[in-house]
């Protein structure tokens, strides 16, 4: 029979489908699992699981009665779900038993954040008002459940000491603690309260919100007369106006004005004016409000004019003059002119590099946040705390890459930035980077090389940078170290020599030998490389200089002959040109139709009046030309007729027969494209109302080389 209760069944919130079993007996509640008492030995039950959540949020094994959760539950969202399970029979499909009920109860979880309620919090207060009052009260609350755990639990607090104000950490009541916030010095407070979860304990959620609290004025200060000069005032600024009455009349009436600083030098200066016959008092320097911020002056005033006949000092009477200085909202202002922060290269993502800090010059002390410059700072790989100027690097720096970095980061208070500050970061080396050969080595060894033989000597190079120094061991490989061919010495200088282990080292045996090299550094932790050096077998001449050219080792690493690859090489070249020929051959067939073609269809004539124009064929008759001489042979009369006289001209023979023959070789030549239209334009013909299209027609205008050019030109057409 179903219990009298439905019972609860716990299954934490956000687990993971079918991670977890929710296990229910519909007859006996204290057992683990649903299951019908004509279950046993009876395999023809099955299990249905119908009611809230049945098929989307939870399933049941139709043969073992198990339920399954098979989706992420939230219990924010529904808590609880009323369910029925019901045996029925397999064949039949009528039921065994009475249907029954259960309910799950979604367990909670922190998952939640606070959340403020009523943003902004804003107030004020009176000045001057007892400690103990009653400020304001904040309220946060989580979604979470608060009948099981802490997940609800809230905890305030203030971030940011300071003197004036305290909360309470249950009810989030924000009391006075001082009776000395003066609205004339500061009307407003900004305190940052922060609400955690979990009873406050680590691991638990938490949010900020930040009330502003302003000072309302009372009744606590008497009128005083007082003549107010802000502290940026430009150097010149008139401060204030002194005057001294006299009474006598015209020039005798006439004052000059004095002053003497008492508590200051050199601040303020007098400048008398005449027609309104008062002291105008100036700045000469400049003044700063957090310095000093009152001047005590002593001013006298003299006759400009004085009787000879009477006491001058009687004449003079003297003043205290006292200059208020006025404060001013400065930009805040960097501890020192630039920063210089280290940082271990490879350091993990977040590091903290280093802090800047800036102070607010002025009484109120505001809140100050800072930024690095974006053009200092493309690649995005340092971010600033903007409330400490706490700098972290963002990902991973190789030194290897760039040991220096500069930013610029600035300090900004209610929009007034500072002065930007340079900082310098600087990425100390680690030792990450193996040794490894500085250059390819090309060694020889001698055929006639005897045992101990020096054949090179190696070094190395690491692109790390030790504090002291770089300090290099070489040994052979492990497993080669009774190399039978070849030894090595290490000179304990960065440098070792390889030496020859025996003799009688030959080509037609061992072209080549690979020596493999392990070089370690002296870095904490020490890193190491294997290099292979790849010793060449030579012919030597006496002197120890190899004579095998880079065709016979190249031989003899594939397996030949010197000779036998000479031939080999030979046969190639020949090859080579054979089909090079032969796309001539081809390529000249080709230029053959393109000249004829040309030869048909490019006579343009002279002009429109020109009938004796150049005719094409009388360009490529071969009878109309006489024996050619080489050019080598005209070239050398051309030579020598410049070396027997500097006044030879183009109408000389040797230089006509020279370009005759060079025309000749442009209209003949079948490999290169036709130029028929050169000679065309050369001469274009007479009477055309075109005139001449060339330059060689002038004899005036253009240099003698010109000149001699067109008398060749003219002589040909």
């Amino acid at each position: 029979s179903p219990p009298s209760q439905s019972p609860y069944v716990r299954i934490r919130e956000s687990q993971r489908k079918r991670e977890r079993k929710v296990s229910w007996v519909a007859s006996r509640p204290s057992a683990n699992s649903i299951r019908s008492d004509y279950e046993k030995g009876n395999l023809s039950i099955k299990y249905i699981l119908s009611g809230d959540g049945a098929g989307s949020d939870f399933k049941i094994d139709e043969n073992t009665g198990k339920i399954y959760s098979i989706k992420r539950l939230d219990r924010e969202k529904r808590a609880f779900y009323t369910m029925r399970a019901q045996a029925i029979d397999k064949k039949t499909m009528q039921p065994v038993e009475p249907e029954s009920e259960f309910i799950i109860k979604v367990q909670d979880i922190n998952d939640n954040k606070p959340v403020f309620q009523n943003e902004p919090y804003i107030t004020s207060i009176p000045e001057m008002c007892a400690p103990g009052t009653s400020v304001i009260q904040v309220t946060a609350t989580d979604a979470d459940d608060p009948s099981f755990g802490n997940g609800a639990k809230i905890i305030y607090s203030i971030l940011k000491e300071q003197p004036y104000f305290s909360v309470e950490p249950k009810t989030g009541i924000i009391f006075t603690l001082s009776p000395d916030m003066d609205r004339e010095i500061k009307d407003q407070y900004l305190v940052i309260i922060q609400a955690k979860d979990m009873a406050g304990q680590s691991g638990g959620f938490s949010v900020t919100t930040t009330v502003t609290i302003n000072l309302s004025d009372i009744n606590d200060n008497s009128p005083k007369f007082r003549e107010s000069n802000p502290e940026d005032a430009p150097v010149g600024a008139i401060i204030g106006r002194i005057m001294a009455d006299d009474s006598d009349t015209g020039e005798n009436a006439e004052v000059n004005y004095t002053i003497k600083e008492l508590d200051s030098f050199d601040t303020f200066d007098v400048i008398n004016d005449h027609k309104t016959q008062e002291g105008i008092i100036v700045l000469k320097r400049p003044l700063d409000f957090e310095s000093k911020s009152r001047f005590h002056l002593r001013a006298e005033a003299i006759n400009r004019y004085t009787d000879p006949k009477l006491d001058s000092s009687q004449l003079t009477d003297v003043t205290d003059v006292k200059i208020t200085v006025g404060d001013v909202d400065e930009p805040p202002v960097f501890m020192t002119d630039f920063y210089l922060l280290n940082i271990t290269e490879n350091a993990p993502p977040g590091s903290v590099v280093g802090t800047v800090a800036a102070k607010d010059q002025d009484e109120d002390d505001s809140p100050i946040r800072y930024s690095i410059n974006h053009w200092t700072n493309t690649k995005r790989i340092f971010k600033i705390d903007i409330y400490n100027g706490s700098i972290t690097a963002v990902k991973p720096l190789d030194r290897e890459a760039a040991f220096w970095h500069n930013i610029t980061v600035s300090a900004t208070e209610f929009g007034n930035p500072s002065q930007p500050v340079s900082v310098i970061i600087r990425v100390i080396d680690v030792n990450d980077n193996a040794p490894e050969f500085p250059k390819q080595y090309t060694p020889f060894v001698c055929e006639t090389a005897k045992p101990g033989q020096l054949i090179q000597t190696i070094s190395a190079a690491d692109k790390d940078d030790p504090v002291n120094g770089h300090h290099f061991y070489y040994m052979l490989e492990s497993g080669v170290n009774k190399n039978p061919n070849f030894t090595l010495k290490d000179n304990q200088d960065n440098t070792a020599g390889i030496l020859t282990r025996r003799s009688g080292f030959s080509r037609q045996d061992q072209a080549y030998f690979y020596l493999p090299i392990l070089i370690t550094d002296s870095g904490e932790p020490a890193l190491s490389s294997t290099n292979t050096l790849t010793i060449m077998v030579c012919d030597c001449y006496p002197d120890g200089i190899c004579k095998s050219s880079g065709v016979e080792a190249f031989a003899l690493s594939v397996g030949l002959s010197p000779a036998a690859f000479i031939v080999l090489l030979t046969f190639t070249v020949f090859l080579l040109m054979a089909l090079k020929l032969h796309k001539k051959m081809v390529r000249s067939k080709k230029w053959e139709d393109v000249t004829e073609n040309v030869g048909r269809y490019d006579d343009e004539g002279g002009g429109e009046e020109d009938t004796n124009a150049f005719d094409v064929v009388t360009l490529r008759s071969h009878t109309a030309r006489r024996e050619r001489n080489s050019q080598k042979e005209k070239k050398a009369k051309i030579r020598m007729s410049i070396r027997q006289s500097l006044n030879i001209g183009p109408d000389d023979d040797v230089f006509r027969e020279f370009i005759l023959d060079r025309l000749y070789e442009a209209d003949t030549d079948p490999c290169v494209p036709p130029y028929d239209c050169l000679h065309i334009y050369a001469f274009e013909g007479e009477n055309s109302i075109a005139g001449s299209l060339s330059s060689l027609e002038s004899l005036t205008s253009f240099s003698d080389k010109n000149k001699k050019l067109a008398r060749i030109y003219r002589s040909c057409k």
